[in-house]
């Protein structure tokens, strides 16, 4: 084969050009201190660095993004928790201070301040947010748990449903001492009231100061009684066919107990009797039905409508299936807590900590704030101040028996401070009960509290080790991307002067061979 002179200048120009394309490589190389600059460098690496890429990014995701936010959010509902948990052993603690009988009026007063206090304080925790959004509401993070003010217009169409266990007994008082204040109404001493009290069964709605009772049912083994409300003000009684019911209990309904009161001169109840109290929510049963009822096990629905909540009263849609129905909404707005088949609508929210790993960060308001918490102290409160007005007519009716203008009427003004004296006791005795029954309540009440912090625990227990293993899979994952796409530089010095070298000789060579003609040989 002949080789010609060009042959050789092109193959020795080639060489060059390769030569200069290993050093340009190995100079890129320097500067980035990659392997590869494009993926046509090395298919094989590129194809790593991008699956490596992507394994990172969403590694970083959870690390950077997701497992803190979960963090955020489990440390406020911690936080929520043990504070809801201060108040409520707080409240305990008056129910224990209560219970001594050797009270003085400011010891009451005190009473009396501490659980206002606290009662405002009670529900606030549960409009605890994490970055704008609630944490106890569900879904509607946007929302409030408790009403932040109070809402006199604001309209609801409430769907409660009780068991046989919900029935509890409770005492009514009846009767007061109207204080006299001239010695003409000291001596009219016909005008005594006589304080009596009564024990009756009662199931207790979640909210006092109801507008009105739309219908009431209670299910046994022998069917089902439903109470619906008639043109005439009454509520008729039919089965679950729509038959009337031969028998069924009387429901009369009273806007408050002094009106239950005025009606019958005393809080009784007939045997087959029930009666509803709008203003306080209770719907009392009489003996024999409550007995037939609680040996059935019946279970009830009530439905009711309220207009105008207080502020720290929990919104119903957290807790009931009920339509908010305020007159100033373009059309109702229903809300379901509960399906037909009575399961539990719940709406968890769930981060995405780790590869097909999830971890619920929420819980809901009726897994932690029972509604009968906020009655509970209400009754406390209302018990207190009627103590204390009932002690300061026992006070007032002995300061005045000291009085000149009552010197001739010492026998009357005794009778007064005796029926005033019966009303304090009856009084003391009811505070005394419901402290009695308050601290084994706020006992239930805080333990389950106490199970929902410990929850919160556990899952912050599980989001610390993926927090550990997504951490040190974050570093073995960016040691392998590294050791793919990275190169020494040791080496690159290396071979960028083996190809520096490398060029340089080729153009040395190149230019012995460009003098060589084949004149040199004649």
């Amino acid at each position: 084969m002949r080789i010609t002179n060009n042959m050789m200048i092109n193959n020795t120009s080639m060489n060059i050009n390769n030569n200069k394309i290993n050093f340009m490589f190995t100079n890129t190389q320097m500067s980035s201190q990659k392997k590869i600059s494009r993926p046509s460098d090395d298919p094989v690496i590129a194809i790593r660095s991008l699956r490596l890429r992507s394994s990172l990014s969403q590694i970083n995701q959870y690390c950077k993004k997701n497992i803190p936010d979960a963090w955020t959010w489990l440390e406020t509902t911690e936080t929520a928790l043990t504070n809801m948990n201060k108040i409520l052993t707080d409240v305990k603690t008056q129910c224990n201070t209560g219970t001594n009988s050797y009270l003085t009026p400011e010891d009451r007063d005190t009473i009396l301040k501490s659980l206002t206090a606290l009662q405002k304080q009670l529900y606030s925790e549960g409009n605890s947010d994490n970055t704008g959004r609630n944490i106890f509401t569900g879904y509607k993070t946007n929302s409030q748990l408790a009403f932040m003010e109070d809402e006199k217009e604001t309209s609801y169409e409430i769907t409660q449903k009780f068991t046989y266990k919900d029935i509890n007994e409770y005492t009514y008082y009846s009767g007061n001492i109207d204080m006299p204040k001239t010695v003409t109404e000291v001596q009219n001493t016909a005008n005594i009231g006589d304080i009596a009290k009564d024990s009756h069964e009662r199931i207790r709605l979640a909210y006092d100061k109801i507008e009105d009772m739309e219908s009431f049912s209670y299910k046994t083994d022998a069917g089902t009684v439903t109470f619906t409300k008639n043109n005439a003000g009454g509520y008729d009684a039919v089965d679950e066919n729509g038959n009337p019911v031969a028998n069924a209990p009387n429901v009369t309904v009273y806007d408050s107990e002094e009106d239950w009161e005025d009606a019958l001169n005393r809080k009784t109840i007939g045997d087959n009797d029930i009666i509803i109290v709008k203003n306080t929510g209770d719907v009392v049963l009489g003996k024999e039905l409550s007995n037939g009822l609680k040996t059935n096990k019946a279970s009830f629905e009530i439905n009711y409508k309220k207009t105008g909540f207080e502020k720290g009263e929990l919104r119903p849609e957290y807790y009931y299936n009920c339509t908010d129905v305020t007159a100033s909404n373009p059309k109702p707005i229903v809300y379901t807590k509960y399906r037909e088949d009575g399961s539990k609508v719940y709406e968890d929210i769930n981060y995405t900590i780790a590869v097909n790993q999830t971890l619920k960060v929420n819980m809901h308001a009726d897994e932690l704030f029972d509604m009968n918490i906020y009655q509970d102290v209400t009754e406390l409160i209302d018990a207190v101040q009627n103590a204390i007005d009932a002690h300061e007519k026992v006070d007032k009716l002995k300061e005045m028996k000291n009085e000149a203008q009552y010197v001739d009427c010492q026998e009357e003004i005794q009778q007064w401070i005796d029926a005033a004296q019966k009303e304090a006791d009856y009084a003391d005795h009811r505070l005394t009960e419901l402290y009695s029954a308050g601290i084994g309540k706020f006992d239930k009440y805080m333990d389950t509290l106490n199970r929902a912090i410990t929850e919160v625990g556990a899952r912050g227990e599980q989001l610390t080790m993926t927090e550990t293993r997504i951490g040190n899979q974050q570093l073995t994952v960016e040691d392998l991307k590294s050791t793919n796409e990275d190169e020494e530089i040791s080496n690159i010095i290396i071979n960028y002067t083996a190809a520096y070298n490398a060029y340089q000789a080729s153009l040395m060579a190149a230019s012995k061979i460009e003098k060589q003609t084949l004149l040199d040989y004649i």
